[in-house]
């Protein structure tokens, strides 16, 4: 009873220093910085939000907290341990890979490098040994890397739970420049979430950390604060579905890690096996879904006949009459759709009520009618599918961690040859209008 108590007491002041440290609220920082610019990049695109920094970033620490303490009870169940240099070590090499690429921000990737580098250095049992540098290498020699992959199959768990989870709901519209240069409709699917952990340590190991490990004896209780998170991009599916096949993927490898890490713990020549299959599966991830996109055609484009909707705001009449992303708007008014300023023209001819014949996904017709009060979107709150000549797009890449900090949208005007911006139809209509 007494080492229940004990235990559960360590808990609480595990959690109290997560608190008062400031590795958490950076992470917190970061990933609010991050939906700030998924807000100016929807503004810049489609001069409307469709989310709230501060809601998502609430979201995703709420339920990252939830997902941390599954974690930590499946860590400590597991018997994963690790030591104050190891922790040092993993955040070193995870800054500096972010640096590269935000996507590598991943305890698979550093982990893996560090698994890598720790069987190189077998081959040299008497080489660097002196200075700071020796006292890295020999951090890096004592580090149990098979413990520490287990960790990392775990938080890949966690992370296609959550992008099943919460993955569409963070999905943002995008303008992309597709082939033969026509300008098509997408999503990006990018989401972060900050993980307190709570892992066992050995409490001599607790000086290497700012932060005391708080048991005595052979091991202690730490927090760990983490960041994970995954990038998807698509042009070919709907963003439910993209988040669907991401986090059954992400499943699947998390399990073929888990079950490699935990045959390397029994035999210990598998751990440069299970170091490499978490690099080079994880990019196998990335490279398979960018293939699978290239493969596919393009679905947010508009047909011959109406506009095909990209978005709907939320809390707006478009929603409230169930139109989806997906489909598309045939005739409004009576007047069939040829052309995005139609849209407009056609809520005009009756500004108190509107009548809309709408294409599901299915192919089939539905018939919706709303009135339109004052305050409503002047389009429903429907966001169309771009024209093929739309003027600003943004990159058909994920984001880089100086583009979050830097607030920089990733966007581009297009121009003609001679140099003109390139203007759409409704935009040189507005202009007309102005000058008559």
């Amino acid at each position: 009873m007494n080492v229940i108590q004990e235990w559960l007491g360590s808990l609480g002041t595990a959690f109290l220093h997560l608190l008062i440290q400031p590795y958490y609220y950076i992470a917190i920082i970061f990933i609010a910085l991050y939906y700030r610019r998924q807000v100016a990049l929807e503004r810049k695109l489609i001069h409307v939000k469709l989310h709230s920094w501060g809601q998502e970033t609430w979201r995703t620490v709420w339920s990252g907290l939830v997902m941390g303490l599954v974690v930590s009870i499946a860590a400590i169940l597991l018997g994963v341990s690790l030591s104050g240099t190891a922790v040092a070590c993993i955040w070193v090499v995870s800054i500096v890979l972010s640096l590269l690429r935000v996507r590598y921000l991943c305890f698979a990737y550093s982990i893996g490098l560090l698994g890598v580098i720790q069987f190189i250095l077998s081959f040299f049992p008497d080489a660097l040994h002196g200075g700071t540098v020796g006292n890295i290498t020999t951090a890096i020699r004592e580090m149990d890397i098979p413990a520490l992959l287990v960790l990392a199959a775990l938080l890949h768990m966690a992370e296609a739970l959550l992008a099943r989870w919460q993955g569409a709901k963070l999905a943002t519209p995008l303008f992309l420049k597709g082939k033969r240069g026509m300008v098509v409709g997408g999503y990006q699917l990018q989401a972060f979430w900050p993980l307190p952990l709570f892992l066992l340590i050995p409490s001599g190991a607790g000086t290497d950390l700012p932060w005391q490990p708080l048991l005595g004896g052979g091991l202690g209780i730490v927090s760990l604060p983490v960041i994970i998170g995954f990038s998807e991009m698509t042009q070919g599916m709907l963003p439910g579905r993209k988040a669907a096949r991401t986090s059954g993927r992400l499943l699947m490898y998390s399990i073929v890690l888990l079950g490699l890490s935990l045959l390397a713990a029994w035999w210990s020549p598998l751990t440069l096996l299970a170091a490499l299959a978490a690099m080079v599966l994880h990019e196998g991830l990335s490279w398979y879904s960018a293939l699978e996109e290239r493969s596919i055609s393009p679905i947010f484009v508009h047909p011959p006949r109406g506009r095909k909707v990209l978005a709907v705001l939320p809390g707006s009449p478009g929603q409230e009459l169930g139109i989806l992303p997906g489909e598309i708007l045939l005739k409004v008014n009576g007047i069939l759709l040829t052309d995005a300023t139609q849209l407009h023209e056609a809520l005009r001819m009756n500004p108190a009520f509107c009548k809309l014949e709408v294409q599901n996904r299915e192919g089939e017709s539905k018939y919706l009618q709303s009135p339109i009060y004052d305050g409503d979107h002047h389009q429903l709150g429907i966001i169309l599918v771009p024209e093929t000549d739309g003027a600003v797009t943004a990159e058909a890449k994920p984001s880089s961690i100086f583009s979050i900090i830097a607030m920089k949208t990733g966007t581009r005007s297009r121009h003609l040859p001679n140099g003109r911006l390139k203007r759409n139809k409704a935009t040189e209509a507005k202009k007309e209008s102005a000058e008559g």
